[in-house]
């Protein structure tokens, strides 16, 4: 598999990254908003975790090289954190947990298999890790009970809304044409032809 990046393939992650990242400010007012109705239960958050992960994801799936993951996972985070974040630096610490749990998924096939079981296992891997980090930065004083809730439940949103929904949402931009430039795009072009 050819691996240098063409300009598209930077231009089409940096565009992921940087949407999720403007996106990201509104999906973070979503916690401000539902703080009462997890105050009681913090592991619920988890629950919405996933959706933090759909930039690597996403750029993993259409643009299909090594760094798309993880490229697209800290424009996010960054721009998100530039933009006023409320998790200030820490932003960046999770985008590298995210991506990189994404790019560790695809690493694993040697970047062979683009595939909804590989999206998922990315999805997984990067709740994992982000989980790590928080119950590091944030969460310390959580018991061992609330933590390993909240890590089941990162795990369900980061194979149903960063995996699911990441391969939902490539396959559909994949039918549309729009990314026919991309190796994605060309794959689905050469299925179509067979």
């Amino acid at each position: 598999m050819m691996t240098r990046y063409r300009t598209v393939d930077l231009l089409v992650t940096v565009l992921i990254g940087a949407a999720f990242g403007v996106a990201f400010l509104g999906y973070g007012q979503l916690y401000t908003l539902i703080g009462p109705l997890t105050a009681a239960f913090k592991p619920a958050e988890g629950l919405l975790a996933g959706i933090w992960f759909l930039p690597a994801v996403l750029a993993a799936l259409l643009v299909r090289k090594p760094g798309a993951a993880l490229l697209a996972e800290m424009v996010a985070a960054v721009l998100s954190m530039l933009l006023g974040s409320q998790w200030g630096w820490g932003t960046a610490v999770s985008g590298l947990m995210q991506g990189g749990g994404v790019e560790l998924a695809f690493l694993l096939t040697r970047y062979r298999r683009f595939t909804l079981p590989v999206a998922v296992l990315g999805g997984v891997l990067s709740a994992l890790l982000e989980w790590g980090w928080e119950k590091v930065a944030y969460y310390q004083e959580m018991s061992w009970a609330y933590s390993g809730t909240m890590l089941a439940f990162f795990l369900l949103s980061g194979a149903v809304l960063a995996g699911g929904l990441g391969w939902a949402a490539s396959r559909a931009l994949i039918a549309t044409g729009a990314v026919d430039s991309l190796a994605s795009g060309r794959e689905a072009a050469r299925a179509v032809e067979a």
